[in-house]
């Protein structure tokens, strides 16, 4: 069974390209999981995200951003104290910042998902990279969203964050083209239209 090469053969990283990565995303709680995750793992690698994303999800109340948003210095304290997750005090105070801007901009656009799939007009962009060298880091489109939320207030989410965030959550395909995700990320797609 062909995969994209970054995930080898650790069985975190292979469960979670197999089942998650480029699957389409159109659950708001979700999205700010990424948007957490993905903030979080600037100038880490998302291996070492991935294995505190358990902890992740205890210390910010399963990803709820209502709450998150609510998160007081006492609040950042505790984080700060937290073993289980990345202890950047920048990171932290930026993740209770998102959450603030990702609820303005649900009252204003119905949700964070219309929001975020509006940029490719609610379907995915499929790239047909033949191999992982030609995938790149970010892109105009990760360039146009990230300037759009700096503009909307959010912080820790530039060019490549945000592409990033664009492959986790399904709305760039970057799966290689002989990878079995590839096309499993298209039917996937289809089949959830259909339900």
């Amino acid at each position: 069974m062909n995969r994209c090469d970054w995930c080898g053969d650790n069985e975190l990283y292979v469960k979670y390209h197999d089942e998650e990565w480029g699957v389409p995303v159109h659950d708001d709680r979700k999205h700010f999981e990424f948007l957490v995750l993905e903030s979080a793992q600037a100038g880490l690698n998302w291996l070492t995200i991935l294995k505190k994303r358990e902890n992740y999800r205890k210390a910010y109340d399963d990803f709820d951003y209502m709450k998150v948003a609510q998160y007081d210095e006492n609040k950042i304290e505790e984080l700060m104290q937290d073993k289980g997750i990345v202890r950047n005090r920048l990171k932290i105070n930026a993740s209770i910042n998102n959450a603030k801007c990702f609820i303005d901009v649900q009252k204003e656009f119905g949700s964070f998902d219309n929001y975020i799939w509006g940029f490719t007009g609610n379907h995915p962009l499929v790239n047909h990279w033949k191999d992982i060298s030609q995938v790149p880091a970010s892109s105009s489109l990760s360039d146009q969203v990230s300037l759009d939320l700096k503009k909307r207030g959010f912080k820790f989410l530039g060019t490549i964050i945000v592409y990033s965030h664009l492959q986790a959550t399904g709305v760039i395909n970057d799966h290689i083209t002989t990878c079995f995700r590839h096309d499993g990320v298209l039917l996937t797609n289809v089949q959830n239209n259909l339900s």
